[in-house]
């Protein structure tokens, strides 16, 4: 940390906002709480699993140590049989941020989904025309054929936005195949050739970028870390709340393969084994798609140290 105050920090009141995004275990928490010690922030979560309570271990939220006593907004508020779209998650985030801008302080925005920083920073599908009849036929498709079949054919369409489709999220599912019969092309793209959302000029972004190399031994160490604090009891803790294998906290990464252990068909390691596999595969997913994203400041963090990566946010902070 850097305490010599050789950059100087912007003083509040603060009208502007910093957004910290990148893969998993590139360490995004933890540089928010740094730049939040630093220029007297808050950090509000982006993050489509970590919004959720009892699953505080395996969706890697900070405890209150790790915290440092810096306050954390949307984290562990919801119950996990709730579902919450990227537009609901996008009002909630911008709820915070007024109210902490209010107080005099910094909203540091930070997380991984990709989804749920389109939604915040560009909006979903905010341009596209509706056509009803397309969705009246796709919705009896979808009471004909179902969820599955639906989901299939926008994993044909559009792969890197199936990926993020809970089936069960049917109004996710139909407005994105309605909006690529509409304007023929896949939501991806569709979102790509969108612009900013208007007064979103405010927002900082930065994209904390690593090698898939370089983070393939911290998602190893964390994701043993994360079995060693109480995974396995954590997912047992949902099935005796009645969470089925079917049920929307399972869908996380990790947590399926942990049920199949509980239930005997694989031994602990195999599961462990099979998160790591998962996990790099995430990674390798969401440094696909920040890649396509425009970020204000990118910055290579398996070259820099902390203090180094907090500077470079700060300087970007007081140029902006």
């Amino acid at each position: 940390m850097n305490s010599t105050g050789a950059l100087s920090a912007p003083k509040p009141p603060f009208k502007k906002v910093v957004i910290i995004v990148g893969s998993t275990a590139v360490g995004k928490s933890g540089v928010a709480v740094e730049l939040a010690l630093r220029m007297k922030g808050e950090v509000i979560g982006l993050d489509s699993r970590q919004i959720y309570r009892q699953m505080v271990v395996g969706t890697a939220q900070l405890n209150e140590e790790e915290q440092k006593g810096v306050p954390h907004h949307l984290i562990g508020i919801r119950d996990p049989s709730e579902l919450i779209s990227a537009g609901e998650y996008a009002e909630l985030v911008e709820e915070v941020i007024n109210k902490v801008l209010t107080r005099g302080k910094l909203p540091i925005v930070c997380g991984g989904s990709g989804l749920y920083f389109r939604a915040l920073t560009r909006g979903l599908f905010e341009d596209s025309s509706s056509d009803l009849e397309v969705r009246a036929v796709l919705r009896q498709r979808l009471q004909k054929e179902g969820a599955d079949v639906l989901l299939g054919q926008l994993r044909v369409i559009d792969p890197d936005y199936a990926e993020i489709v809970h089936p069960n999220n049917q109004k996710r599912l139909i407005r994105a195949l309605e909006v690529y019969e509409i304007t023929g092309k896949p939501p991806t793209e569709h979102f790509l050739s969108q612009k900013k959302k208007g007064g979103n000029d405010r927002f900082l972004t930065v994209y904390l970028k690593a090698k898939l190399e370089a983070l393939i031994p911290r998602i190893n160490s964390r994701t043993e870390k994360m079995i060693q604090t109480g995974w396995v009891d954590e997912v047992q803790t949902l099935l005796d709340l009645g969470f089925t294998d079917q049920a929307h906290p399972m869908d996380s990464l990790g947590y399926r393969d942990l049920l199949r252990h509980l239930k005997g068909e694989i031994d602990l390691k195999e599961a462990v084994d099979r998160i790591k596999i998962e996990t790099r595969q995430y990674a390798r997913k969401q440094l696909k798609w920040f890649d396509k994203e425009e970020t204000d400041t990118t910055l290579h963090v398996d070259e820099m140290s902390m203090e180094k990566v907090v500077d470079a946010i700060q300087d970007a902070l007081n140029q902006f």
